[in-house]
């Protein structure tokens, strides 16, 4: 059977089956207005008013700084470890062919499906001292929960897809003939990974860290069951967030450290926006 072109409408233009530009951009503009801008705004607005004296007070509190600390510091190790078993996850997907690699590329995205605070529960009921993993610990007197460790592992939890999907498809666009080539001039294995492989994959990278850093600094579900939140010592900002919302009179604080949040997220994209362009103009003109 002989293919037929589609025919075309009386004006001898073809329509396009979504509105045109104008239109969707409008429409575009107007839902990321009213679900994402409207409350940012809002919320720095509301910080403003508080003005650099409700600033200082809500930031020159002690528990505050612990919690910052505690939720910058984990959130940076746990972005460090995702992305570095996130790349050799990547690699394994892309470059090895074995039984049960649909299954395993397939669970990568369970933290995206998953709620976070089924990943609490069961993460704190496994390392727990009497879970799977923390009873075969505590003979050695190691303690994954209640304490900073466990936070990290938590974070490591939700952050890992975001270090996988990044690098995976740079890898599969990247193919095997530079390293083939590299491998044919007698580079070595550590040479090419260092000379070949890496320059290739660095804006991924340092796309999965912001991404899982961003992602980790506002995790609340899946930190809380895990980590004891304790006063001063393992209580992340999200969750010193919604203890001042509670209280009498700690709405300013509490606004306060959810702008905090809010910028160092946005940080985080700009970043990303920055490497990506900085790589590309250094590739044009090495081209």
């Amino acid at each position: 059977m002989s293919e037929q072109a589609l025919p075309l409408p009386a004006s001898g233009r073809w329509r396009r089956p979504l509105p045109g530009f104008g239109l969707g951009l409008g429409i575009g503009l107007t839902w990321l207005g009213l679900i994402v801008l409207l409350p940012l705004a809002a919320l720095i607005l509301r910080s403003g008013g508080l003005g650099w004296a409700g600033w200082a007070r809500a930031i020159s509190d002690s528990r505050v700084i612990a919690s910052l600390k505690v939720s910058f510091g984990a959130s940076f190790v746990a972005a460090v470890a995702a992305l570095l078993f996130g790349a050799l996850i990547a690699w394994v997907l892309v470059r090895y062919r074995f039984p049960g690699r649909r299954l395993m590329d397939a669970l990568v995205d369970l933290p995206f499906a998953l709620p976070t605070a089924v990943a609490g529960i069961t993460l704190a009921a496994i390392y727990d001292a009497n879970g799977w993993v923390g009873q075969l610990l505590q003979p050695f007197g190691i303690q994954l929960v209640n304490n900073f460790t466990g936070i990290v592992i938590a974070l490591i939890f939700v952050g890992l897809p975001f270090a996988v999907r990044t690098v995976q498809p740079v890898l599969e666009a990247l193919g095997r003939e530079q390293e083939e080539a590299a491998v044919s001039l007698g580079a070595s294995r550590l040479t090419t990974l260092r000379r070949v492989i890496l320059p290739e994959l660095l804006p991924a990278l340092l796309t999965g860290f912001a991404l899982a850093f961003a992602r980790a600094l506002g995790e609340f579900g899946s930190v809380i069951f895990i980590s004891g939140n304790l006063p001063w010592k393992t209580e992340i900002a999200p969750m010193l967030i919604t203890i001042r919302l509670e209280e009498d009179g700690g709405v300013p604080a509490a606004i306060v450290l959810a702008t905090l949040l809010l910028l160092m997220s946005f940080a985080c994209l700009l970043a990303i926006n920055a490497a990506s362009t900085l790589f590309a103009h250094g590739n044009r003109r090495d081209g």
